[in-house]
């Protein structure tokens, strides 16, 4: 990302006002066209956060259940006995002809705790 002094002052003042090309400016200062003509362009340097992406899950839809019954009985063990994301793929591939991968599981698993870390998490109010 180039300066703010350098898009401002240099940039934006070169192509906009002197009317200079921008490859002239490019060749200047070093820089590739494209990034010249993007600043160049801009007009909210605020950067937007990305979007995360939503998919549609085939392979993991019909054992979710599956998953979330595992969690919910291992709360009730120690935490020795619990079942790993990895464990939990191995079962489903062996007892559920699970073919998806083992960090299709790993995620999901991540997923739920993360979410239930968030629910439970709420302190006490006095």
């Amino acid at each position: 990302m180039l300066a703010v002094a350098e898009i401002n002052y240099y940039i934006r003042e070169e192509i906009n006002n002197k009317d200079c090309l921008y490859t002239d400016v490019a060749r200047r200062m070093n820089r590739d066209v494209r990034t010249i003509k993007k600043y160049a362009d801009m007009e909210d340097f605020n950067e937007q956060p990305k979007r995360k992406q939503t998919r549609k899950s085939p392979v993991l839809g019909p054992v979710k259940e599956i998953i979330d019954l595992w969690k919910k009985e291992d709360l009730k063990q120690k935490k020795k006995f619990r079942r790993t994301a990895k464990r939990m793929w191995e079962l489903l591939k062996e007892h559920h002809d699970f073919a998806g991968s083992d960090r299709t599981i790993r995620e999901y698993v991540s997923m739920k705790k993360k979410s239930s870390l968030k629910k439970g998490s709420r302190g006490q109010v006095p």
